[in-house]
């Protein structure tokens, strides 16, 4: 089975879930206002009415939204997520450190134009804690990834990597923090690749159609291995 995605404008508008402090959401409003990618945040949904992620958005005049979840279905808030998004004419969704599993209901409607970015070298590490993980079990190559979601947790077509080299010296903190400072470069990368029509997904599998790259674009980070299409 070939399906392809492909955003009806050029400038595509995009939805953050987040549920923390929304630094992943701030490499995506930065690479917005500075051009590099065609794509505009029009709303950020926290299930956490104190996430300093909402902050961030009325600095930059986006539309915060908190969103209900406890004591309630998740069907429920996920409906009123989907009307949310879709009244602000959303056409890609971000999990962005988004802590609540979406269900088949939610991701259904959005299926292909729903990704997600994960700290750790998918299917390795999945779950809440991917740095911590990594670090406790002593991995010499850590990472961080881009994929299109399913109905399991921290699964779908992988999108990008970014493999981070673990130094000896490290502390779980400082793993962590180089971990997601490639996650600040290949998110917004990942949208960049949607809104240019170049990802298609292709038996479970995505394929990065041939274009430009930002490792000749913009500065890289030392160490960092890059997938192919970044």
């Amino acid at each position: 089975m070939r399906l392809l995605f492909f955003p009806t404008m050029s400038r595509i508008g995009v939805g953050v879930l987040v549920s923390g402090r929304g630094t992943d959401l701030q490499s995506i409003i930065d690479a917005s206002e500075e051009g590099k990618i065609d794509a505009d945040v029009k709303v950020v949904i926290s299930n956490k009415k104190d996430a300093y992620a909402l902050k961030r958005a009325i600095k930059h005049g986006i539309n915060d939204v908190y969103v209900e979840t406890k004591g309630r279905e998740r069907e429920e808030y996920e409906a009123e997520m989907d009307r949310i998004l879709r009244d602000y004419g959303v056409d890609l969704v971000v999990g962005a450190g988004w802590m609540r599993i979406l269900t088949h209901f939610f991701v259904g409607r959005w299926r292909g134009r729903l990704i997600n970015i994960h700290p750790s070298l998918l299917p390795s590490f999945a779950g809440t804690d991917g740095p911590g993980d990594a670090f406790g079990y002593g991995v010499k190559i850590a990472g961080c990834t881009t994929h299109f979601m399913s109905e399991t947790v921290d699964r779908g077509p992988i999108i990008l990597q970014a493999a981070i080299l673990a130094r000896e010296k490290d502390t779980e903190e400082k793993l962590a923090q180089r971990i997601l400072d490639a996650e600040h470069q290949i998110l917004p990368r990942t949208i960049d690749l949607f809104s240019k029509k170049r990802l298609i997904i292709e038996e479970e599998k995505v394929r990065i159609l041939p274009g430009d790259s930002w490792k000749e674009k913009y500065p890289v980070i030392p160490d960092v291995l890059y997938s192919e299409g970044y």
